[in-house]
């Protein structure tokens, strides 16, 4: 039961998150024109809402919210294909709040407590939940080394597209992705440096995977 109000509130929180967000996306100007890396504001409003969808923050969020849902209606949830998003939606929310706490933070001062609440809820708060409440519900075992391979397509996918919309429209959500700034050597090198550390949080999770106690306690299948 506890398992159950957990992962509820988890799906909760990236609820409130992904509305407020949507909200602040509708309300900022379209005008005048502009590509600032990151900023929602400088184009009409379905460019707002693309862009806001572009960010690896809110893809994180939205598929941890998802996975929560069906894991509060259902915590021994499993399934070859829903591994795999359970596993993306693991390392990508823990990715999401390691590197905004620690390199983007500084930059970012959300305004209003639309902004400041949303930031909260999508860089802290999700994180947080959802790490602890794997540790604590699971469910596990449920990572094997094709689980982590076939994770891995997404964090790539986004990538490319990142970098062929902003070839596209001039604008990228994160500063380390900005091709216009430092040309696409450093750029794709950061890239490679972002995959590799996707991959080694992934394979970490794995390893914790075998070793932790299996949850829910009760017979559990074989990590495929």
């Amino acid at each position: 039961m506890v398992a159950r109000w957990w992962h509820g509130l988890i799906a909760l929180c990236v609820a409130v998150a992904i509305v407020l967000q949507l909200w602040i996306t509708i309300g900022v100007s379209s005008l005048p024109p502009g590509h600032a890396v990151g900023t929602l504001a400088g184009t009409e409003l379905l460019g707002r809402l693309l862009r806001m969808v572009s960010f690896f923050t809110i893809q994180s969020n939205v598929l941890a919210g998802l996975v929560s849902l069906q894991l509060a209606l259902r915590p021994d949830r499993d399934g070859s294909g829903w591994r795999v998003l359970r596993l993306a939606a693991l390392f990508g929310i823990t990715v999401t709040g390691i590197v905004y706490s620690a390199i983007l933070a500084a930059t970012h001062n959300p305004n209003g407590w639309q902004e400041i609440t949303a930031n909260t809820l999508l860089h802290y708060v999700v994180p947080a939940l959802v790490v602890v409440g794997w540790v604590m519900f699971g469910p596990r075992p449920r990572i094997g080394l094709r689980t982590v391979l076939l994770a891995m397509i997404w964090p790539v996918l986004w990538l490319g597209y990142t970098l062929v919309h902003g070839a596209l429209s001039s604008w990228y959500p994160y500063p380390f992705v900005d091709v216009d700034t430092h040309g696409y050597p450093l750029v794709l090198l950061y890239c490679l440096g972002i995959t590799v550390m996707l991959a080694v949080i992934a394979t970490i999770y794995a390893a914790l995977d075998r070793v932790l106690p299996p949850a829910p306690h009760v017979a559990s299948p074989t990590s495929g």
